[in-house]
């Protein structure tokens, strides 16, 4: 498979064949509706992976969100994903949706899925086991169909071993696994990465100047 019109499309930096394989298996699960679960270290690239497969899916033309789940706090990352009823708790003055329903004919991207707390993973599994879900405050099942692709840096394994995450929602999540190699793994993609980054700061600089010399001829005028 030619990965390079890809690599072109998103920015993708690099010629590693680790790289490489994790673009190729993103480009060919992305007609499917498998759930895919993308493990690698933070800043390897976990999130394009997602947007890739969205680009290439039947999913294309519908809504994209991606959530960091670890940036949300316990006690409303409930409310964040499923939505929440008025009343529902202090200072939900009106009903509110949640990612899987705004989402709802897209892609959501679940990152730092591995810090979600139980109770809010035994809500994600209902989704992907049967696409219904419910919002806080509420007893109504509401049903969505939004294809879930996540993303961790934690050694899920170890995560179900410690019992701080469940063993079949990772099962279920990690359908299709993308790895994404740390940069000490591609070792030979450091220079195209250090031609690059000099490219990037030479043409902010060329723009810093070209501005700088349109002032100081409006100013001499």
């Amino acid at each position: 498979m030619n990965v390079q019109p890809i690599k072109q499309r998103f920015e993708i930096i690099g010629a590693s064949p680790l790289l490489d394989r994790a673009i190729e298996i993103a480009v060919q699960v992305a007609p499917t509706d498998l759930t895919v679960l993308v493990q690698g270290e933070s800043g390897s690239g976990k999130e394009v992976m997602s947007k890739i497969i969205h680009a290439n899916s039947a999913r294309k033309h519908g809504p994209y969100h991606a959530v960091n789940c670890g940036a949300i706090p316990e006690g409303t990352i409930d409310s964040e994903l499923f939505g929440h009823e008025k009343g529902s708790f202090t200072g939900a003055h009106e009903a509110r949706k949640g990612y899987f329903e705004t989402a709802n004919g897209g892609t959501l991207f679940l990152d730092e899925v591995g810090e979600l707390p139980l109770s809010t993973q035994v809500r994600l599994l209902r989704v992907l086991e049967t696409g219904e879900f419910i919002r806080v405050g509420s007893s109504k099942p509401q049903k969505t169909d939004v294809r879930v692709v996540a993303a961790t840096n934690v050694n899920m394994l170890q995560a179900v071993a410690r019992g701080t995450f469940r063993e079949d929602l990772y099962y279920r999540l990690n359908t299709v696994p993308i790895l994404m190699p740390a940069l000490r793994e591609r070792k030979e993609d450091i220079h195209l990465l250090f031609r690059w980054f000099a490219q990037q700061a030479a043409t902010k600089l060329q723009g810093a100047h070209d501005h700088l010399a349109r002032r100081c001829r409006a100013s001499a005028r």
